[in-house]
């Protein structure tokens, strides 16, 4: 799993960068500064869960199991629902799409809670 969670972890960061130069460079002067931020924040996360996965791999090749995986898999959820539906949102302006995110924050909480539990057992 850690070849999986370093390559998944590798790739996440890449396109958060290119995310969030896309939201300096190309969304500036198209959405609200409201909506930019919005969508920087969806960035910054998508980053720090990029990086939480290279943590995973390393995590997986210490400490194998169940709950390491599950806190690789409850990251990738977390960036996909938290990240995804902030994008989103800044860039529709759809309201609705929020009550999406504070479950890709469940996600992210949980995936720490696993990466914790897999260390401690």
């Amino acid at each position: 799993m850690e070849r999986v969670f370093f390559g998944v972890g590798a790739i996440s960061a890449g396109l958060a960068v290119a995310l969030g130069a896309f939201a300096a460079h190309g969304l500036r002067a198209r959405i609200s500064a409201d909506a930019l931020a919005t969508f920087e924040t969806g960035a910054r996360y998508h980053m720090y869960h990029a990086l939480a996965l290279l943590a995973v791999a390393w995590a997986a090749a210490r400490w194998p199991g169940a709950a390491t995986s599950a806190a690789g898999w409850l990251f990738v959820a977390g960036t996909v629902l938290f990240s995804g539906s902030l994008y989103l949102l800044a860039v529709t302006g759809v309201r609705a799409l929020g009550i999406i995110t504070p479950f890709g924050g469940l996600a992210f909480i949980l995936g720490w809670l696993a990466l914790a539990w897999a260390v401690w057992r």
